[in-house]
């Protein structure tokens, strides 16, 4: 197994300034928009991109909220095991908002799909964007193209790209895993 390092500790802090000032220049105030992190591991970027939109504005508009899809994903009846979703927390209507829709990473597009129909439970946006940490290209099947990518890599199917947070794994980093 061969590992590769896509991300160290101060270029994944510079990737995140720079997708928290794209929101700003492309949102200003952030009025009548709500971010969502998808479950599991997009909830810890949207989590951080919010708190250093507080940081650097002093105070944000911007309502945070988790969805999981687990239930609206189209391969969740060919797991052997038991599936467990996780919390989805979302204490307010998207009817007519603005969406930033947030995962780590985009690989298939599936997640993103299910993330989608997951939403529509909660109104009907206005509009939604993507932002993802990483972008596998070459690898959808389906065609879904993030609006904010944090850094773009190109792999093959056998790799494996692994993103670790501050908050579950102790430091934050991006590694390209070659099996």
């Amino acid at each position: 197994m061969l590992e590769r390092i896509i991300l160290s500790p101060q270029n994944f802090k510079l990737t995140l300034n720079r997708l928290c000032y794209q929101l700003i220049e492309n949102y200003n105030n952030f009025e009548n928009t709500v971010m969502i992190g998808l479950q599991p591991r997009g909830t810890f970027l949207a989590q951080r991109i919010h708190e250093q939109l507080i940081s650097e504005m002093g105070k944000t508009n911007l309502l945070l909220g988790s969805l999981d899809v687990t239930f609206y994903r189209d391969d969740f009846r060919k797991h052997d095991a038991p599936l467990i979703p996780q919390a989805t927390d979302i204490d307010f209507t998207i009817e007519d908002k603005k969406v930033i829709l947030v995962d780590d990473v985009l690989f298939t597009g599936r997640t993103i799909r299910s993330g989608l129909d997951a939403m529509l439970s909660f109104g009907r946006p206005q509009k939604v964007e993507l932002m993802v940490l990483i972008d596998r290209r070459f690898s959808r099947d389906l065609p879904i193209e993030p609006n904010y990518v944090g850094k773009t890599v190109d792999t093959i199917a056998s790799e494996k790209v692994k993103v670790m947070w501050k908050q579950s794994d102790g430091e934050d980093l991006v590694k390209l895993i070659t099996t």
